[in-house]
């Protein structure tokens, strides 16, 4: 089977200026619908599969996407490794609207979501200390080092329910756990990737301070800046996909090893 490489995020990413459109494809799974038909595209001599995880027009809250028919969907079309493009806001003050963070680690604070694939016939407890693919993000650190990006190479995602935001005294206490930035998206997106064996690297671009900060920006500023950071994603994608080897040197697609019971 072709080795695509997923891309999931938003539909201002998605550019003919990066990408050569192939086809569209709707792909049914056991799960449902995923958010939106499947872009398929070319970048140099890489496929792309690309999924706007809120509905081409924004329209599924984080709350409501269905996250497993997603990832289920982009496993179908053989993606081995999944980019995942998000926009947070900032828990710590050196971390600034406009900069990019690459993921470390997470806290989920969700409440009423689908976590897993195997929720039944057998137990498997996928190991989670390290979230993310380790040869993904190195490859994305050294990407935005490169095109001098302002970057954080760590970087704690504690992940809310939504679709509101936190009150002063919960975004108090998200700092309080270590967290350096916040957002509705990444749980179980993450885990779930996990448990199919496939490599993912979350991209977190800043938009915001969170309501801690006593005079976050307003409306109107969040949306300069995520303009602003679209089109940053956009020149680190360019350089970032054709960087991806072919072949996975990472422990990703053993991740179901040993955690069956």
């Amino acid at each position: 089977m072709l080795k695509r490489i997923g891309i999931i995020g938003g539909t201002g990413i998605y550019s003919p200026e990066l990408f050569e459109e192939i086809r569209e494809e709707k792909v049914g799974t056991p799960y449902g619908s995923p958010s939106d038909t499947i872009k398929l595209a070319k970048m140099g001599n890489k496929e792309i599969a690309f999924l706007p995880r809120h509905g081409r027009n924004h329209s599924i809250p984080p709350h409501k996407v269905n996250y497993r028919a997603n990832i289920w969907a982009l496993k179908e079309l053989g993606v081995e490794r999944i980019i995942s493009v998000c926009a947070v806001g900032s828990l710590r003050e050196d971390y600034k609207p406009g900069d990019i963070v690459v993921c470390d680690q997470f806290i989920d604070m969700t409440k009423n979501r689908c976590y897993t694939f195997y929720d039944g016939g057998k137990c498997v407890h996928i190991g989670v200390a390290e979230p993310f693919c380790e040869e993904m993000r190195g490859l994305a650190i050294d990407v935005l080092k490169k095109l001098n990006l302002n970057h954080h190479p760590t970087g704690c995602y504690v992940c809310i329910e939504g679709p509101r935001f936190s009150t002063k005294a919960e975004s108090k206490v998200w700092r309080m756990l270590g967290g350096d930035i916040i957002g509705m998206t990444l749980v179980p997106e993450v885990v779930l990737a996990k448990e199919l064996e496939m490599c993912y690297v979350s991209i977190a671009t800043i938009t915001d301070y969170d309501v801690w900060k006593e005079k976050p920006v307003d409306a109107a500023e969040v949306v300069r800046v995520m303009k602003e950071n679209n089109h940053k994603i956009m020149e680190f994608l360019k350089e970032f996909i054709p960087f991806i080897p072919e072949e996975r040197k990472c422990s990703c697609k053993n991740s179901l090893k040993n955690a069956v019971v």
